[in-house]
């Protein structure tokens, strides 16, 4: 019985954890209050987690996750309406919140790339890999397809960027309706003509 519990404490304290910093952010972060808010201590979460550093990562792997079952539960004809969709579900109420705390850990992250270099890698390709993995399948280039995500990955986070800044919903939705529109025309230039293998 003790084991079975055991092995869900970490699980059950990283859902406190996200929620918490969710709330109060990454930047004044100390294990202190952080562990009393959760009914833990500091000793425990360096137990599960090793460092601050190390339970930063895995909170941004929580969520990261999170993000990649929602995205993929539908399946949509295109790309262009694929990001449409994704954007909807990004800017929306509640998913505003796990952006900011996305958008604060990269810029400590790139402050600190040495300590926090698994996060950074993994930021840009478990995204990149997810969004190119069907294309080869289609005939693009792996090269190709590396490239084609990037710029769905780029443009996505860029306009998330701005509407936690700005809120200027109209102005964003129809930047990401013109942007969109034009990846199916990027895919068929590559489909014509391959950039490189």
């Amino acid at each position: 019985m003790s084991r079975t519990v055991n092995e869900k404490r970490p699980a059950e304290l990283l859902d406190a954890i996200v929620r918490y910093l969710l709330k109060h952010g990454l930047s004044d972060l100390s294990l202190r209050p952080l562990a009393k808010s959760v009914g833990s201590s500091p000793r425990v979460l360096l137990y599960y987690f090793g460092s601050k550093e190390e339970l930063v990562a895995a909170v941004i792997s929580n969520v990261r996750q999170r993000q990649f079952a929602t995205l993929g539960q539908h399946a949509t004809p295109s790309f262009s309406e694929a990001c449409t969709l994704a954007w909807h579900r990004m800017s929306a109420p509640d998913s505003e919140p796990l952006f900011r705390l996305f958008f604060e850990a990269y810029g400590i992250a790139l402050r600190d790339p040495k300590r926090y270099k698994s996060f950074l890698r993994d930021t840009i390709e478990g995204w990149v890999k997810l969004i190119a993995e069907p294309l080869p399948r289609d005939g693009y280039t792996p090269a190709d397809a590396r490239a084609f995500a990037t710029i769905i990955l780029a443009g996505l986070r860029g306009f998330m960027l701005d509407f936690c800044n700005t809120h200027d919903r109209k102005r964003l939705d129809r930047a990401v309706d013109l942007w969109a529109g034009s990846l199916d025309r990027i895919l068929l230039e590559c489909e014509k003509k391959p950039v490189c293998d």
